[in-house]
């Protein structure tokens, strides 16, 4: 178990230091360290990252780092679409729903790999369009209810690019996002895994998240003496590494199904 709560405080710091990236990591680190099923680590991913969102927010929030109308824009679409994602589930298999965040996964490190582009003059001037913000967070919304991933690497993007925010309120407002999202979510969740006869475990939510946070003070703390560019490489590199696992331990079961239990019935 002491490997799991590594993995929640890798978790945290990865918020800390890039603003994103941690909820990406909870779900492998609860199915493969902590050994939950599939839907269950996905319902417990959204507590444990809306939580350590949550309380990563409020410094930007004292410090008005934090764009509210770009939260009502991106947010309120991104809250439905959770929702929606979160009652889409019921329709995939735990072992579909792996494939899909081994692609999350992969896209992600595909994002961060990419450098970022330079602005002229130091800061671009951009148009917002309230209806390209809304769009892209009702589809993000739709894939945090899906895999259980706040997001964050394709809300920060579309905050700087058309919301045209620039990155000292791009990160906090995500944050804010996230948590929002995340908690809807993991509210439709608890109907969904009743269906299922499963119970989320609240001790391990509580443990996760609080270790979470205090990864992410650290990881706030040192990513001030360490490049970003450096660290997203690396967090990609390591997305790379961790998609393709879980591709390979999920791809045999799609292509080779367990045959299903017979079940005997005795009069």
């Amino acid at each position: 178990m002491i490997l799991a709560w590594i993995g929640a405080a890798l978790i945290g710091l990865s918020l800390g230091l890039l603003g994103s990236g941690g909820s990406i990591l909870t779900v492998p680190v609860l199915v493969y360290l902590v050994g939950e099923p599939e839907k269950l680590a996905i319902a417990e991913s959204l507590a444990i990252v809306g939580g350590i969102s949550l309380v990563g927010a409020v410094p930007y929030a004292l410090k008005r780092q934090i764009d509210w109308r770009s939260v009502l824009w991106f947010g309120v679409p991104g809250v439905v679409g959770t929702f929606l994602g979160a009652a889409l589930s019921v329709y995939l298999s735990g072992v579909a729903q792996l494939l899909l965040f081994a692609a999350v996964m992969l896209l992600a490190a595909v994002m961060m790999f990419r450098p970022a582009k330079a602005q002229p003059g130091g800061q671009a001037v951009h148009r917002r369009s309230p209806v390209k913000i809304g769009a892209e967070g009702l589809g993000v919304g739709v894939l945090t209810g899906l895999v259980g991933v706040g997001g964050g690497f394709l809300i920060i993007p579309a905050l700087v690019l058309l919301g045209g925010l620039p990155m000292s309120l791009a990160v906090g407002t995500s944050l804010l996002i996230i948590a929002a999202k995340s908690f809807v979510g993991f509210a439709k969740y608890v109907n969904v895994l009743a269906e299922h006869n499963l119970s989320v475990n609240w001790s391990l939510i509580a443990i996760f998240t609080g270790i979470g946070i205090l990864g992410s003070l650290l990881g706030a703390r040192v990513g001030k003496n360490i490049s970003n560019d450096s660290l997203k490489r690396g967090f990609a590199a390591f997305l790379v590494a961790m998609g393709v696992y879980v591709l390979a331990t999920n791809v045999p079961k799609v292509l080779n199904p367990a045959p299903a239990a017979e079940v005997h019935v005795r009069h």
